[in-house]
């Protein structure tokens, strides 16, 4: 049994101080207050002196990082990207594809659908140094070309049960997100099939009007992918998607907080908008992030890095933003402490994709998913299933 020790634990909800965690086969056994459990006999205690105790961080919107992109072929390109994810608090992460042909899109759901089925057998990832993948998430093929942002306008396709089922099978059943843009004929259709199949279904890339908005939501979809991004402005007159997806109670929403993706003042609307609970962090990482200037790949297309910038012909193309930095932003941004802003980066997104109870809280019966911080929020070590340390 591993017994751990800290000055602060926030569960994110729950704060405890002089906390004693206590974890057996990755798994949380007891949390509890050092004054009111003595430590079993023969346990392992690892005490992490003044560093607060959080749940690790859930990035369910990422592409790359550390010089590889998700898509890629390569072997050794997945165990950089954890790696990396690990060493800035995520402990699990959803890999994201963009679009691109049909056929390299179904080839890295194999290949994302393999590496997420190791994830789940025992002892896979025993070093505990790399974060794992829960599931997929689809950002494309079926998103508006009006509000395309930078993925291929050649590889988009209508929405249709026929290609819905083709991406599925080929994620084997793990794709669990999916942003898709509802005024696309045939939307509603493949966002009802989706939903009933347990997909968390994400309105984004889109021109959508208030009323289409509203119609997809009714037809299934709970989620937004990088609010304001890629989105028709929101208008006094037209309130569009984003009148729907900051007023609907039933709708979460995720953000890229960098500070280029959105104004700061923006985060802390959207944040006062969607509340504690219906908010998410979220980094659209790149291959660049972790990694120099220069040319990088994403799918079947390259994009520039250049003074903080990923860019494709002018166009954002994704962040090189951490889950620690976009916390970190927050309680800048917003001027929240550190508890307030770890739901969105834990709680929350575990909630939405289904992981509620197992991930992203530090209660008894949770998978022992540590992020042990400072409480400026920057990373001390990242436990992962109870192993790292």
């Amino acid at each position: 049994m591993l017994a751990l020790t800290a000055k602060t634990l926030f569960s994110p909800l729950e704060q405890i101080d002089e906390p004693l965690v206590l974890v057996e086969n990755g798994i949380i056994i007891e949390v509890v207050s050092r004054a009111s459990r003595e430590l079993p006999a023969g346990c392992r205690r690892v005490d992490f002196r003044d560093a607060v105790l959080a749940p690790g961080f859930i990035d369910i919107h990422i592409h790359g990082a550390a010089g590889h992109d998700v898509m890629q072929g390569d072997a050794e390109a997945l165990p950089a990207i954890e790696r990396f994810l690990a060493q800035h608090g995520a402990s699990s992460y959803f890999p994201t594809t963009v679009t691109a042909p049909i056929d390299k899109t179904l080839s890295a759901l194999e290949r994302l659908a393999s590496a997420v089925e190791l994830a789940q057998k025992e002892n896979s990832f025993d070093d505990g140094t790399r974060a794992r993948p829960l599931g997929i998430h689809l950002e494309g093929p079926f998103l508006s070309h009006r509000r395309r942002g930078v993925h291929p306008p050649e590889d988009l396709l209508q929405p249709s049960l026929k290609v819905f089922e083709r991406l599925w099978q080929a994620s084997r059943g793990h794709a669990k997100v999916m942003t898709i843009a509802p005024e696309l004929e045939g939307a509603e259709e493949v966002i009802a099939e989706a939903a009933r199949r347990g997909v968390c279904v994400s309105v984004g890339h889109s021109d959508a009007d208030f009323k289409t908005t509203q119609a997809a939501v009714h037809a299934g979809a709970r989620h937004a992918t990088h609010t304001f991004n890629a989105m028709r402005p929101l208008n006094h007159r037209d309130p569009g998607i984003l009148g729907e997806v900051l007023s609907d109670e039933r709708v979460s929403a995720d953000i890229i907080a960098d500070g280029l993706h959105v104004d700061p003042a923006i985060v802390k609307l959207f944040l006062q908008a969607k509340g504690p609970d219906r908010s998410v962090l979220i980094t659209d990482s790149t291959a660049a992030t972790g990694m120099p200037d220069g040319t990088y790949s994403m799918g079947a297309f390259t994009f520039e890095v250049k003074d903080g910038k990923c860019l494709a012909n002018g166009i954002l193309a994704g962040s090189l933003l951490t889950m620690e930095q976009a916390v970190r932003n927050v309680m800048q941004f917003v001027q929240w402490d550190l508890q307030q802003v770890l739901p969105s980066a834990t709680m929350n997104p575990a909630r939405i994709l289904g992981l509620g109870g197992r991930k992203g809280m530090l209660v008894s019966g949770a998978e022992a998913d540590i992020a042990v911080l400072k409480p400026s929020g920057e990373v001390i070590r990242t436990i992962v299933c109870g192993t790292g340390i």
